[in-house]
């Protein structure tokens, strides 16, 4: 890649890569070190990586990134432990963007981050499977028990899903 395409990178892509980490941590600065530091590593790395695939190189690299400061945080719930009847204990408000992004917040971080790369970032099954290094199967397990706990919610909240 050379430096003039790794620029066009840093227009193109900085910005989803960091709404996606936002979505996922909730802290802005937190997600602007991890977007800074997927750059750094793409910039180490530009001689050996193709343009082509440098959008999902930078997913994977920051959701990473992300799993490692999760991780060193608290342990992250597995979700075959993860007991979702908290998702419907709390106060709700109308708005139905708020009730959804409440609801997301509280989704384990494996389920959060497939579903805002399928549903917010247009990524196929397969892309996300790359960039997080799950399996397909594992990927569509997580997103459809995101999605079912994301309709309980909002059943739950008084919204009506289709």
């Amino acid at each position: 890649m050379t430096v003039k395409e790794y620029n066009t990178a840093v227009r193109e892509f900085a910005d989803p890569v960091f709404r996606f980490v936002f979505r996922s941590m909730k802290d802005r600065d937190r997600a602007n070190d991890i977007v800074q530091d997927s750059f750094e590593k793409l910039w180490i790395l530009v001689a050996e990586i193709d343009y082509t695939v440098v959008r999902s190189w930078l997913f994977k690299t920051a959701y990473n990134r992300m799993i490692d400061v999760i991780r060193k945080e608290s342990r992250l719930t597995m979700v075959e432990n993860y007991d979702d009847s908290s998702l419907f204990t709390e106060e709700i408000s109308g708005d139905l963007n708020e009730v959804l992004h409440k609801a997301l917040e509280l989704l384990p971080a494996v389920q959060r981050s497939v579903i805002l790369l399928r549903d917010y970032e247009g990524y196929s099954y397969q892309e996300i499977s790359a960039i997080t290094n799950l399996s397909e199967t594992q990927v569509k397990v997580y997103i459809y028990r995101g999605r079912v706990s994301l309709r309980k919610y909002l059943v739950n909240a008084g919204l009506t899903v289709s």
